[in-house]
């Protein structure tokens, strides 16, 4: 509960210092996105950069499903409730918006022991490569809501594909270079690489990239993870200076967490029961959202008064019904049972 308070303060202090400034129309400026663009750059390096390799290739049927089917299967199911229940056009940006797992939230809790490692690296890669997959989704459903989607758009997705790819591949090859070379060479390399995600906005591309460009020491990565975090919060706190509009952001929270466990469900079938439940309860927005935002603020008048209270709302209920399941779950064992064999 500590965590959510933190995140409502610093928020908080967001909105009083956009209050304050006089700040507003902060969603048209060139700098604020790149800069945001960076902590979720920041954000999706630090996670994909802590999954082991090893565990991940033993669920890679899992992960691919929940990047492919789970974000489909989110987005539909959130889309539906928010439009019945509301009636307002902007439900099937808005459910992208909010359906996929901030990979910048995820990595804050990923020394909970509460999460075995087995569930640790499929929510990891999960929410790394949600993220970005989603961002390219996002296109697509922000075309569909405004009525100018076609063969052009088609075209962009799949050259925005094609350029995350050849990022990918120039990564591999700097690290084919620099990983005999001085530590510091990879450093350089890094931070090139998230400097260059986050200006180009080939987020994918840099996921990726996490896998195999690693550090030294993943250290300093950790707490530039810890400082973007806050960071992303502060941010939060900006956009509400027009106000939120809390009744149809709850109601988008609660579904986008409905929606994960509904998941969850379906995609983790022969896990521990144990495992099942933490992936259930695992949604948790943030930066992504926020980048979302405010780029589709643009476009959609109002758009960030319903994601800032549906990210809150998401996160406090996170922080709930964890707690509930480790009080009243199943629990991982804290050492070796008297029955279990050695």
């Amino acid at each position: 509960m500590a965590r959510i308070g933190l995140l409502i303060v610093v928020v908080g202090l967001g909105w009083l210092a956009a209050e304050l400034g006089g700040l507003d129309g902060l969603e048209h400026s060139s700098v604020y996105v790149l800069f945001s663009s960076l902590l979720l750059a920041i954000g999706l390096y630090g996670s994909t950069h802590g999954i082991d390799r090893a565990e991940a290739r033993e669920h890679t049927r899992l992960i691919v499903l929940a990047v492919t089917v789970g974000v489909v299967l989110k987005t539909a199911f959130i889309t539906g409730v928010v439009h019945l229940v509301s009636g307002d056009p902007r439900a099937l940006i808005m459910a992208v918006v909010v359906a996929q797992i901030d990979p910048l939230s995820v990595a804050s809790v990923m020394r909970d022991d509460r999460l075995s490692g087995r569930a640790k690296t499929i929510l990891g890669a999960w929410s790394s490569f949600d993220d970005p997959v989603t961002i390219i989704l996002a296109v697509y459903a922000a075309a569909l809501v405004s009525g100018s989607g076609g063969g052009g758009l088609s075209a962009a997705y799949f050259a925005d594909l094609g350029l995350n790819a050849l990022f990918a591949l120039v990564a591999y090859l700097v690290w084919r270079l620099v990983r005999t070379a001085p530590p510091v060479l990879s450093y350089v390399a890094a931070v090139t690489a998230v400097v260059s995600a986050a200006w180009s906005s080939l987020m994918l591309g840099l996921a990726t990239a996490g896998l195999y460009l690693r550090l030294p020491d993943s250290r300093w990565l950790a707490r530039a993870v810890s400082a973007a975090f806050a960071l992303s919060a502060f941010l939060m706190g900006l956009l509400l200076v027009g106000g939120a509009n809390m009744s149809m952001g709850v109601l988008l929270g609660l579904t986008a967490f409905a929606a994960q466990m509904l998941a969850a469900l379906v995609l983790t079938h022969g896990l521990p029961v144990i495992d099942r439940v933490h992936l259930g309860l695992a949604q948790q927005n943030g930066v992504t959202a926020v980048i979302l935002a405010l780029v589709f603020e643009r476009d959609f008048g109002g758009f960030v008064a319903v994601i800032a209270p549906a990210i809150l709302t998401i996160n406090l209920v996170h922080v709930v019904a964890n707690r509930t399941a480790d009080a009243w779950g199943p629990r991982h064992p804290r050492g070796p049972l008297p029955s279990a064999p050695r």
